[in-house]
Protein backbone atom coordinates (compact mmCIF):
# COMPACT_ATOMS: atom_id res chain seq x y z
CA UNK A 1 0.00 0.00 0.00
CA UNK A 2 1.27 3.79 -0.83
CA UNK A 3 1.17 5.74 1.82
CA UNK A 4 -0.70 9.21 0.83
CA UNK A 5 0.61 11.92 3.33
CA UNK A 6 -1.39 15.42 3.29
CA UNK A 7 -0.08 18.86 4.43
CA UNK A 8 -0.85 22.95 3.76
CA UNK A 9 -4.29 22.60 5.43
CA UNK A 10 -5.13 25.58 8.03
CA UNK A 11 -7.58 28.50 8.64
CA UNK A 12 -7.73 31.41 6.14
CA UNK A 13 -10.23 34.04 5.46
CA UNK A 14 -12.81 34.16 3.00
CA UNK A 15 -11.99 35.15 -0.20
CA UNK A 16 -8.07 33.77 0.74
CA UNK A 17 -5.96 31.03 -0.84
CA UNK A 18 -4.36 27.69 0.30
CA UNK A 19 -2.36 24.87 -1.37
CA UNK A 20 -2.66 21.58 -0.02
CA UNK A 21 0.19 18.69 -1.14
CA UNK A 22 -0.30 15.28 -1.12
CA UNK A 23 2.70 13.17 -1.19
CA UNK A 24 3.88 9.62 -1.56
CA UNK A 25 5.40 8.72 1.57
CA UNK A 26 8.81 6.12 0.69
CA UNK A 27 7.44 5.30 -2.98
CA UNK A 28 6.33 6.79 -6.26
CA UNK A 29 2.68 6.90 -7.13
CA UNK A 30 1.89 4.12 -8.82
CA UNK A 31 0.76 4.82 -12.38
CA UNK A 32 -2.90 5.88 -12.13
CA UNK A 33 -4.96 8.61 -12.13
CA UNK A 34 -5.62 10.55 -8.38
CA UNK A 35 -8.51 13.03 -6.96
CA UNK A 36 -9.35 15.09 -4.16
CA UNK A 37 -12.28 14.67 -1.70
CA UNK A 38 -13.50 16.33 1.26
CA UNK A 39 -15.50 15.86 3.75
CA UNK A 40 -17.41 18.26 6.17
CA UNK A 41 -19.00 17.93 9.83
CA UNK A 42 -22.32 16.01 9.17
CA UNK A 43 -21.81 15.40 5.50
CA UNK A 44 -20.87 12.53 3.50
CA UNK A 45 -17.18 12.79 1.55
CA UNK A 46 -17.73 14.22 -1.63
CA UNK A 47 -15.41 14.17 -4.90
CA UNK A 48 -13.45 17.74 -5.71
CA UNK A 49 -11.72 16.90 -8.81
CA UNK A 50 -9.11 14.54 -10.03
CA UNK A 51 -5.88 14.11 -12.53
CA UNK A 52 -4.95 12.12 -15.04
CA UNK A 53 -1.34 9.93 -14.76
CA UNK A 54 -0.26 12.44 -17.21
CA UNK A 55 -0.86 15.47 -15.64
CA UNK A 56 -2.78 16.13 -18.53
CA UNK A 57 -6.46 15.96 -18.12
CA UNK A 58 -8.31 17.45 -14.85
CA UNK A 59 -12.06 17.63 -13.87
CA UNK A 60 -13.75 19.32 -11.22
CA UNK A 61 -17.54 19.50 -9.54
CA UNK A 62 -19.31 22.71 -10.38
CA UNK A 63 -19.09 24.07 -6.67
CA UNK A 64 -15.26 24.35 -7.23
CA UNK A 65 -14.51 25.04 -10.70
CA UNK A 66 -13.06 27.63 -11.63
CA UNK A 67 -11.22 28.63 -8.11
CA UNK A 68 -9.54 25.30 -7.60
CA UNK A 69 -6.88 23.96 -9.79
CA UNK A 70 -4.82 20.41 -9.28
CA UNK A 71 -1.85 19.43 -10.80
CA UNK A 72 0.82 17.11 -9.93
CA UNK A 73 4.92 16.97 -9.97
CA UNK A 74 5.58 13.23 -10.90
CA UNK A 75 9.39 14.49 -10.28
CA UNK A 76 8.79 15.49 -6.99
CA UNK A 77 5.88 12.82 -6.42
CA UNK A 78 3.19 14.89 -5.34
CA UNK A 79 0.20 16.07 -6.25
CA UNK A 80 -1.24 19.19 -5.57
CA UNK A 81 -4.74 21.08 -4.99
CA UNK A 82 -4.41 24.99 -5.26
CA UNK A 83 -7.52 26.76 -3.48
CA UNK A 84 -8.49 30.45 -4.38
CA UNK A 85 -11.37 32.64 -3.24
CA UNK A 86 -12.33 30.54 -0.78
CA UNK A 87 -15.94 30.03 0.62
CA UNK A 88 -16.90 29.04 4.57
CA UNK A 89 -18.70 26.64 2.73
CA UNK A 90 -15.30 25.05 1.55
CA UNK A 91 -14.95 24.09 5.46
CA UNK A 92 -13.95 20.37 5.24
CA UNK A 93 -11.26 18.13 6.26
CA UNK A 94 -9.61 17.26 2.82
CA UNK A 95 -8.21 14.09 1.15
CA UNK A 96 -6.03 12.88 -1.62
CA UNK A 97 -7.02 9.51 -3.18
CA UNK A 98 -5.40 7.06 -5.59
CA UNK A 99 -8.68 6.77 -7.24
CA UNK A 100 -9.89 6.64 -10.91
CA UNK A 101 -13.35 7.64 -9.80
CA UNK A 102 -15.22 9.88 -8.50
CA UNK A 103 -17.08 7.65 -6.14
CA UNK A 104 -15.75 7.27 -2.67
CA UNK A 105 -16.19 3.24 -2.84
CA UNK A 106 -13.71 3.02 -5.62
CA UNK A 107 -10.81 4.64 -4.36
CA UNK A 108 -7.60 2.53 -4.14
CA UNK A 109 -5.72 4.38 -1.12
CA UNK A 110 -6.35 7.02 0.87
CA UNK A 111 -4.43 9.95 2.60
CA UNK A 112 -5.02 11.00 6.39
CA UNK A 113 -6.94 14.29 5.27
CA UNK A 114 -5.84 17.86 6.37
CA UNK A 115 -8.28 20.16 7.40
CA UNK A 116 -9.22 23.40 5.96
CA UNK A 117 -11.39 25.98 7.78
CA UNK A 118 -12.41 29.40 6.08
CA UNK A 119 -13.96 31.80 8.56
CA UNK A 120 -13.45 35.16 9.34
Amino acid sequence: QVPLVESGGGLVQPGGSLRLSCAASGRTFSPYAMGWFRQAPGKEREFVGGISWSGGSTYYVDAVKGRFTISRDKAKNTMYLQMNSLKPEDTAVYYCAETGSGNPSEVRYWGQGTQVTVSS
